[in-house]
């Protein structure tokens, strides 16, 4: 069988979760699971996971590493595709010049592919969801933490380095709070679901009342953006003012894209962005109040169609794009 028509078997190495699929030229998710990604247990005992995760998939469908188009991985961090590293990750703690793709090729011996998690998201999207046929588009994935990808002339932008599109730390707060990646006020520590999660929970510690505490057993440490959310959508008073301030700084966010890039579609997708126009009216209310007139009548503000498998068909498209 030629090389095009064999699967893709995609990894994607995220904050929260690792996910595997196969996945065919055409997008199709032939099978997949997941696991927990558990960082804070240590490179090797993540690492064992996400081969385990490979090697059952190989395991169901029956296949050898040789019987694949080839195995592209979609990590979230700063990435250094030529040399197969994670170089930092601020959702890995401890994530510095790690050599994923010498770690897969040690034991499968096929050379997989490298690519940041959101710039595969938004190749994901761009080639079978919310982008088809948009020429100029930005991926947001709004998480654990916050990444971008960019679609420029239809091709994605990697930079001279292959680090482009780190979109959650640009600086929104030069005298913010500082985040995981040692900077501060960065977009990611003001607007992601971690973020959420934290000030709703500083909130009610001072004292302010919420049905939060109810939802949570009293256990506060245990909210969540999805329980923030869930919260919201019960008419909490506090968890709805949440969402809209981290929803008015993820615009702030917006509006710098749009009058840099002049793209076409701003797409949103990741865990948070199930929050749907709880999350993206007030976002796409500030671009329009604050951004310059042209890019923002250009600009549309959507979902991501692929939801949490964009990052996977986007790492199988790379994986496509760079093998012929």
């Amino acid at each position: 069988m030629k090389s095009q028509f064999l699967p893709v078997l995609a990894i994607d190495l995220g904050g929260t979760k690792i996910r595997t699929a196969l996945i065919s030229n055409k997008g199709k998710i032939m099978a997949k699971e997941y696991s927990l990604t558990l960082a804070s247990e240590g490179l090797e005992a993540m690492m064992g996971r996400m081969l385990s995760g490979i090697d059952r998939l190989l395991s169901l469908k029956n296949l050898a590493p040789f019987q694949l188009h080839g195995m592209s991985i979609a990590a979230a961090g700063a990435i250094d595709s030529e040399k197969g590293l994670v170089t930092s990750s601020p959702n890995l703690p401890g994530w510095h010049d790690v050599p994923v793709r010498d770690i897969v090729r040690s034991k499968y011996k096929v050379d997989p592919f490298l690519i940041n998690d959101a710039s595969a998201a938004a190749l994901g999207e761009h080639e079978f969801g919310a982008g088809k046929g948009v020429n100029n588009l930005i991926y947001l994935t709004v998480g654990t933490g916050i990444g971008g990808g960019i679609i420029i002339d239809g091709k994605l932008y990697c930079g001279v380095s292959g680090s482009a599109g780190e979109i959650g730390h640009m600086t929104i707060d030069v005298n913010g709070t500082r985040c995981n990646c040692g900077n501060t006020g960065c977009l990611e520590i003001l607007a992601s679901g971690t973020a959420m999660a934290k000030e709703a929970t500083r909130r009610i510690k001072q004292g302010e009342g919420s049905s939060l505490t109810k939802i949570v057993e009293g256990k506060i440490e245990n909210i969540t953006a999805e329980t923030v959310e869930f919260a919201a959508r019960g008419g909490d008073y506090l968890a709805l003012e949440v969402i809209s301030k981290a929803a008015t700084y993820l615009g702030v966010g917006m509006v710098n894209l749009a009058n840099i890039f002049n793209p076409e579609m701003i797409i949103v997708g990741g865990g948070v962005a199930k929050m749907g126009e709880l999350l993206l009216e007030p976002a796409r209310r500030v671009v329009q109040e604050r951004a310059f007139k042209l890019p923002a009548k250009a600009v549309r503000i959507v979902p991501a169609q692929l939801g949490d498998d964009s990052g996977l068909v986007g790492a199988a498209v790379f994986a496509f794009q760079q093998k012929i």
